[in-house]
């Protein structure tokens, strides 16, 4: 297999390498099975010479990999993402991506679970810079100053630390992975901002890639370079890059809005939508909503409004089953299950100051000495000021499928403590 072509942003800007870049048409070999949509009918290779790696993010349960620097592999490739234009992305590399302990760490795993061929794991992260025009020397100073280390400005380079690494013996293998395509992570977001702010509006989207280097004792077999790939990558939200990425752009088309006809075949076609798509819709829900589009709204509801129902009304959203009647043998019980939780507020306020609601609650506290400023609003001195502050409590019950995708999962828990303590408190 080809080794992947880079060139130097310096170069890029220029635009000395830009004739080397063409567009080549390639037949299709297979449908692309696409988690959030479809690829249209017809693929893409784009490289620098007539053996260039194509381009592609992947999206399957078992992405394969694609290693440069050079070696060859036989490692299939599988329609995906496909980039399409060029001349849109530069690249700036800063090591390491890992630190040290943390590399040994990878490494041990890597050498139980996939092969212990693998001797050894260098890192570095690769910054995807979106362009919407040509940066001036001056600007791109400015980028590189944002994105270097402060006291270690040399680990930030134009050109890839790891793509010219070799030792005596041993087979180099890079595997790179990172965002998927096809959405805007919340870390572009704020790196973009930044940038902005800094007067870098040609900047339109930066998204950081992960590269890996493995030394091998003998060259690794296709599908245990897979493996690390897998275990490197959390593949609902990232892929395998194949190649460094030229464009942002992919030729992903949205599916199509589906009306699911209830109104002619009734609960059963709720019911087969429902497996289909995962909507964890119950017997009561099936009841409910087939009535409710049938004789009440009169007509077919949308896959995406059943979607959006399944989120949004469900027992998370709504507490249906903590908020709704309790019938234990026929007998309708008095009060609710949240009626039952609230009433110890009720029975024994105590210190409490909010109990039950939305964000956090809080229980009395004390007098604290904060630093408060004087002329809040404007630069001036701060002076010390007595304040009671009550203590806040919070616990957190919204925290992504981890099991599906456990950092995302992490971050969306972690924000919600974040923002519940910082969303309490009453009017005075």
């Amino acid at each position: 297999m080809a080794a992947v072509t880079e060139f130097g942003v310096s170069q890029f800007l220029q635009g000395t390498s830009r004739q080397t870049l063409f567009l080549k048409k390639k037949p299709q070999r297979q449908r692309s099975h696409m988690l959030w949509g479809t690829l249209r009918n017809r693929n893409w290779v784009l490289g620098s010479s007539p053996g260039a790696l194509p381009l592609r993010c992947q999206a399957q349960e078992n992405p394969k990999a694609v290693v440069s620097g050079g070696v060859s592999s036989s490692v299939e490739e599988q329609p995906g993402l496909v980039e399409k234009s060029a001349s849109e992305v530069v690249h700036l590399y800063r090591v390491p991506f890992m630190q040290d302990s943390a590399a040994a760490e990878l490494l041990k795993e890597a050498q139980v679970k996939i092969s212990n061929q693998i001797v050894e794991i260098q890192t570095e992260q690769c910054y995807n810079i979106g362009l919407g025009s040509q940066l001036s020397s001056e600007k791109f100073s400015v980028l590189k100053w944002l994105l270097q280390e402060t006291f270690e400005p040399e680990n930030l380079g134009t050109e890839s630390f790891l793509q010219k690494k070799r030792k005596q013996g041993l087979v180099p293998v890079i595997v790179e992975v990172g965002p998927r395509l096809s959405f805007t992570t919340a870390w572009s977001t704020n790196a973009v901002a930044i940038c902005q702010a800094c007067g870098l509006t040609e900047v339109s989207r930066l998204e950081r890639s992960r590269r890996y280097l493995l030394f091998t004792t003998s060259e690794l077999q296709d599908h245990l370079i897979n493996e690390f790939a897998s275990m490197v990558h959390d593949r609902m939200t990232e892929c395998v890059y194949t190649q460094m990425l030229t464009s942002f752009e992919t030729s992903v088309v949205p599916e199509e809005i589906r009306y699911i006809p209830v109104m002619e075949r009734g609960r059963k076609a709720l019911e087969e939508i429902n497996l289909e798509m995962g909507f964890a819709f119950d017997d009561q829900d099936l009841e409910y909503y087939t009535k409710l589009f049938r004789e009440d709204i009169k007509r077919n509801p949308t896959n995406v409004e059943l979607f959006d129902i399944a989120q949004s009304n469900s027992e998370h959203s709504r507490h249906w089953f903590f908020t709704g009647k309790i019938f234990i043998d026929g007998q309708l019980m008095s009060r609710t299950l949240m009626q039952i939780v609230k009433s110890t507020l009720q029975a024994n306020p105590n210190n409490s100051v909010i109990g039950f609601k939305d964000n956090s609650s809080a229980i009395r506290g004390f007098p604290v000495k904060q630093l408060r400023p004087v002329q809040p609003g404007s630069a001036c001195p701060l002076d010390v000021a007595v304040h009671e502050l009550d203590i806040l409590f919070t616990a957190e019950t919204h925290n992504f499928p981890c099991a599906v995708a456990p950092y995302p999962g992490a971050e969306t828990g972690a924000g919600g403590r974040i923002r519940d303590t910082h969303a309490t408190g009453r009017k005075l």
